[in-house]
């Protein structure tokens, strides 16, 4: 099959990962949600409340991802995340709805749920993103508080005093507690809502802002269409604006799973020295049909409707050891 771009679908491809691709682009029935990595259990499980109760898909996923943001035993979602290289842990976060309607923050210290402070930013300024400083008096003029615990926690600040003995900057793939949570829910309605969270890559440089809080990235909804949500190593997903891109596959005709795929490999090609470089998505569309796909072995995702609750392996392109 070809996309719109170039982008090819081999029908008779082999890859390691292919049998658990075949097992994607299942069609389910109203509501349901899906997130990324283990971590999206507990946090479906709090989006499932809303949405069993006939509630809006938005409320749904800002309700699940909290969850993962509140969890202090989380290094890469929340506070509780690993710093940047100067000792601070900053946190970026988005929402979408079905409308296309969007907020983000980026850069943002010391408030406990980034993703809501996102909400707000699309339902009561005129703007998409607000970073830094100005986020962070705009969660407090918001009503937003700032915690009263220290932030790094101890323990995570004795793990980073060790690292820097040596400095050294290395992403790693499917590191303990994975990376992002990403969340699409579509509720009884048939309107989709979508939420990314994340306290970025440990040890970056201050500063730094990864594709969670950038949309079309690490987030994007339409619809009319479908939507997508992505983890894994940020600046591999903003150089091909890897959600929007997923989102317009399925726009050209892609089933969910056919259109993370494409796009993966769009990514591998734009980084043919692939080590330690671990990008995932997941999607859903208008059909109720969902999936996901991964670079490297060990992605998995959440998956929650009436009667079912488990976790998913995706299909993937290479395995790593």
């Amino acid at each position: 099959m070809v996309f719109s771009g170039g982008d090819t679908l081999p029908e008779n491809e082999q890859e390691p990962g292919a049998a658990a691709s075949s097992k994607n682009d299942t069609a389910s029935s109203k509501p349901f949600v899906i997130s990324t990595w283990k971590h999206g259990m507990a946090a479906n499980a709090g989006a499932w409340e809303v949405l069993s109760a006939g509630g809006d898909a938005l409320d749904a996923v800002e309700r699940g991802v909290r969850i993962t943001e509140a969890d202090l035993t989380n290094r890469s979602v929340g506070l509780g995340g690993r710093p940047d290289r100067d000792g601070r842990v900053t946190l970026d976060a988005s929402v979408m709805d079905h409308d296309s309607r969007c907020g983000s923050v980026a850069f943002l210290q010391h408030i406990k749920h980034p993703v809501s402070v996102a909400r707000a930013v699309m339902e009561h300024t005129p703007h998409v993103m607000l970073a830094g400083e100005g986020a962070y008096r705009f969660a407090l003029n918001r009503g937003f508080e700032r915690v009263d615990f220290e932030v790094p926690l101890p323990e995570v600040r004795a793990v980073y005093e060790k690292w820097l003995d040596k400095g050294e900057y290395r992403p790693e793939a499917n590191i303990e507690n994975h990376d992002t949570i990403g969340m699409l829910a579509i509720d009884s309605r048939g309107r989709i809502g979508g939420a990314c969270t994340t306290s970025g890559m440990a040890y970056k440089m201050h500063g730094r802002i990864g594709d969670s809080p950038v949309i079309g990235s690490g987030l994007f909804i339409d619809g009319d269409v479908g939507g997508a949500t992505a983890t894994g190593v940020g600046e591999a997903i903003m150089r091909v604006s890897g959600s929007s891109a997923v989102v317009e596959l399925m726009r050209a005709g892609a089933t969910p799973n056919e259109a993370c795929k494409a796009i993966v490999q769009r990514i591998l090609r734009k980084h043919p020295e692939a080590e330690g470089l671990q990008v995932g998505f997941i999607a859903v569309d208008t059909e109720g049909r969902y999936g996901g796909y991964s670079l490297l072995n060990g992605f998995n995702y959440a998956f929650t409707a009436e009667g079912r609750n488990e976790l998913v392996e995706s299909g993937y392109k290479l395995s790593w050891e």
